[in-house]
């Protein structure tokens, strides 16, 4: 008997890998064939050095670099590294230099070569431990035969899957950095349980999704040979994984998951209705140009097709698709797209009971519904921005209630969080080494917000420390408590304020002088009159309405203008703030009308403004919008400043990269070189306030509801409405026990009589008891109840209050906030 079991790169990679696969083999009761893939990003940096040296380039850099990763390896184990393979490496470079070129066979030999390398040093390791093994590009006797396949990543799923199907292996195994497939992808849905069985087509559909644990055409090979497949992970070697085989089974839900990058083409014309062939002219345009459709919808009079996001298409390939198209019918291209899929056997069977799925998109543009012909899913293809959020919602209402059985197993968080309980970044919550104090601020009342003002002047620093930037205002709207509105006009910052209460605001607390950006949204007359009468005061128009009504208050006046740059950007549909469907900002075929009105009206248009959206992580946003509102510029002769909005994003999760703002100042700095008469400005919010600030919240009522705990609150979505609002993700800690592992999954709810009343969803937390504390992260920016109180209390608090005030009551007792 023979099994075959393939090496993701992650246990290549390490000793600690190896290890785990000598004490597996020691075990076995069968011959085993190890298929081994390339080193992580071993395949892509073969490639690159082809390329370079078919393009004449230098590769003695690239070449040695490669050199060195397979080296570090070879001394971690301790053997030597296969100096035949890697001098056969130096000549095939040194081949494809000569030649130009780098034809099939080439590449071939070259992209074997890595896992060759990888191969030769890990049989080296085993037979130094006793194993008898040899390294072959075919089955040997040997009791462990180690193959390099002709690549990395899906290449080496799929050796090892036709390899298994030749063989008539008893299994497949799939060794990885994951012990199997899971109801979500848990690195976005933490609460999501491991399946311990699937059909192969489900398995693929999944595969589909997200390929990253195995390769759909692996799962066909296998399922065609009758081989079961085991997926299994390196550092956890005894847990039950996944198994993939032929069975029967009840028509139920298995997964959800989502696919970004999604490209969709809407084909529309009245000459489809019963024209003959029209699919297959249409569908050869997409052939012919290479593009790969992914999901289809058809009616009488239009087809909707979505493209593979597994093949990247350029703009180019889009208007050529288009152009190709227009003698059949009138296409348009809509980007940004994402697919949700509710994944199971058996899914017509039950669309009954997936009433409550389909609630959640009354209010979601839902581009396609499709239903796969294999019965095995049902899929929305919706706005981007949406799919996570949906994704986390419908797997919170599918599999928050089940429990452990024959097919669901722990979740990902019950897995791992003891061992990555830890903060993941590299730098630790200012809040760690603060406990004490917090919880001596929780004894004085909660719910109540405590904002860290040394996390909050870093981040000011940091932008203020940006070259190309001419000046930077804080957006108010973020958090007004007037200790912060002080701390950041002590250190320079401007304000950018949305209505007369932050001006205000701003006055009272930041001293004589600050600089106040009024940029209103749909602001009455009396707004923008007492604005515009105000010293220091800098008003913004955000349409042509004032211009076109009351054009004798801008006489003599400079103004911004709000430009709408076309396109809007950020973390949710919620908060993206450009584009068609947004309200702000003067639109793009409105410019010559709005230089007319404005010279009518004797007012010079100083400044422009824009804001795409908040939560952004893209560095290169700020230059589009620069370029964007440069364009305008060009057309306006006074205009000495682009203020290029705010919505800095900061990581919503330990673990996910943050902006980096040193390529945000590189990507200015080409807009200021080309265009030095202007001035850049930057507005953040959340990006100052919100890792400086928590929410502390008291434990009080468990109710546990089958397999389900919920673990309630004294704060609610009264106090943060951002997880109601939008489905938006803060960190979750038992502050009383925070040096606890984190080993119990709970759902976190407040006290309103709402269904939507979640502040967080399936997280891992230290066993919590009535009374404890829990602290709720990303809390500096918050949505919520605003106090009228202004600076008579900002010793404490202000913003947010419940202490006794000489302001007018408010209906409801309010958290409060500290700022320290």
């Amino acid at each position: 008997m023979v099994a075959v079991w393939r090496l993701g790169a992650p246990v290549v990679a390490q000793r600690a890998g190896w290890e785990q696969v000598a004490d597996a083999l020691r075990g076995a009761p069968e011959r085993v064939v190890l298929v081994c893939d390339a080193l992580p990003d071993g395949d892509e940096q073969v490639a690159a050095l082809w390329r370079a040296a078919a393009a004449g380039e230098p590769v003695d850099g690239r070449l040695e670099a490669l050199v060195a990763a397979h080296r570090a390896l070879a001394e971690a184990l301790g053997v030597s590294l296969p100096d035949g393979d890697v001098a056969a490496l130096g000549q095939l470079v040194a081949g494809v230099g000569l030649v130009g070129e780098a034809g099939p066979r080439a590449q071939a030999r070259l992209r074997a070569l890595g896992p060759r390398i990888v191969a030769e040093i890990g049989a080296a390791w085993l037979r130094a431990r006793g194993l008898d093994v040899a390294v072959a590009e075919a089955a040997s006797a040997r009791a462990v035969t180690v193959i390099a396949p002709p690549g990395g990543g899906a290449e080496a799923d799929i050796a090892a899957a036709t390899l298994a199907a030749a063989l008539g292996a008893v299994r497949c195994e799939l060794w990885g950095d994951r012990p199997g497939l899971y109801t979500a992808d848990p690195q976005k849905v933490p609460g999501a349980r491991l399946l311990k069985r699937l059909h192969p087509v489900e398995a693929q559909q999944l595969a589909a999704l997200d390929p990253t644990t195995v390769h759909p055409r692996a799962l066909g090979a296998l399922q065609q040979a009758g081989v079961p497949a085991v997926v299994r992970c390196w550092s956890r070697p005894q847990a039950e994984g996944t198994r993939i085989e032929a069975g029967g089974g009840e028509a139920q839900v298995k997964a959800i998951g989502g696919r970004k990058g999604l490209v969709l083409v809407a084909m529309d014309t009245v000459g489809m209705w019963q024209q003959v062939g029209f699919l297959a002219k249409a569908f050869g345009v997409f052939a012919a140009l290479g593009l790969s459709v992914d999901a289809v919808s058809t009616s009488e009079t239009e087809v909707t097709a979505t493209l593979d996001p597994s093949q990247p298409v350029s703009a180019a390939a889009l208007e050529q698709l288009v152009a190709e198209l227009s003698p059949l019918c009138r296409a348009r291209v809509v980007p940004g797209c994402a697919s949700v899929s509710v994944v199971g056997q058996g899914i017509r069977g039950i669309l009954h009971q997936l009433a409550p799925v389909l609630e959640l998109f009354e209010e979601q543009p839902v581009h396609i519904v499709s239903q796969a012909a294999s019965d095995t899913n049902l899929t929305f293809v919706v706005d981007e921005g949406e799919a996570d959020r949906l994704v986390a919602r419908l797997h919170a209402l599918l599999f928050a209630h089940r429990g452990a059985d024959a097919l669901l197993g722990p979740t990902w968080q019950e897995q791992f969080a003891p061992v990555v309980a830890a903060p993941v970044r590299s730098e630790v919550p200012w809040w760690v080494g603060e406990r004490e104090a917090l919880l001596a601020v929780a004894a004085e009342g909660t719910p109540c917000y405590v904002t860290h003002g040394a996390t909050v002047d870093a981040r000011a620093d940091a932008l203020l420390g940006l070259q190309h930037v001419s000046r930077v205002l804080y957006a108010v709207k973020a958090n007004p408590h007037p200790g912060i509105v002080a701390r950041l006009a002590a250190r320079g910052l401007g304000f950018e304020t949305v209505s007369p209460g932050e001006i205000a605001r701003v006055r009272e607390a930041a001293g004589p002088d600050p600089f106040v950006l009024f940029t209103p949204n749909f602001a009455p007359r009396a707004e923008l009159e007492g604005a515009l009468e105000a010293p220091g005061v800098q008003v913004t128009l955000d349409d042509l309405h004032p211009l076109r009504h009351w054009p004798e208050r801008f006489a003599g006046r400079d103004l911004f203008v709000r430009i709408d740059p076309g396109k809007g950007k950020g973390h949710h549909a919620k908060v993206r703030t450009a584009g068609s469907r947004s309200k702000f900002g003067v639109a793009p075929d409105q410019l010559d009308l709005l230089v007319s009105l404005a010279r009518d009206a004797g007012a010079r248009l100083v400044g422009l403004h824009a804001h795409v959206g908040s939560g952004v992580l893209d560095p290169g946003a700020w230059q589009e919008t620069a370029q964007a509102l440069g364009a305008v510029a060009e057309r306006l002769r006074d205009v000495r400043v682009l203020d290029l909005g705010g919505g800095l994003g900061v990581p919503d999760r330990p673990g996910r990269p943050s902006l980096d703002l040193g390529a945000v100042d590189h990507a200015l700095g080409r807009v200021r070189q080309a265009h030095p008469g202007w001035d850049l400005w930057l507005e953040p919010g959340r990006f100052l306030v919100a890792e400086a600030g928590v929410l502390l919240a008291t434990v009080t009522q468990l109710k546990r509801k089958g397999d389900l705990l919920y673990v309630g609150v004294d704060a609610g979505m009264h106090t943060l409405l951002r997880p109601a609002l939008y489905g938006a993700y803060h960190p979750v800690v038992n502050l009383t026990r925070l040096s606890s592992p984190a080993t119990t999954t709970a759902t976190v709810v407040g006290p309103i009589c709402e269904t939507g009343d979640v502040l967080a969803r399936d997280r891992a937390l230290a066993a919590p008891e009535e009374g404890d504390v829990l602290l709720i992260g990303g809390g500096g920016g918050r949505t919520g109840r605003r106090c009228r109180a202004s600076t008579t209390c900002a010793a404490a608090l202000g913003t947010w209050c419940s202490a006794p005030c000489p302001a007018p009551p408010l209906p409801l007792p309010l958290p409060a906030a500290r700022l320290g």
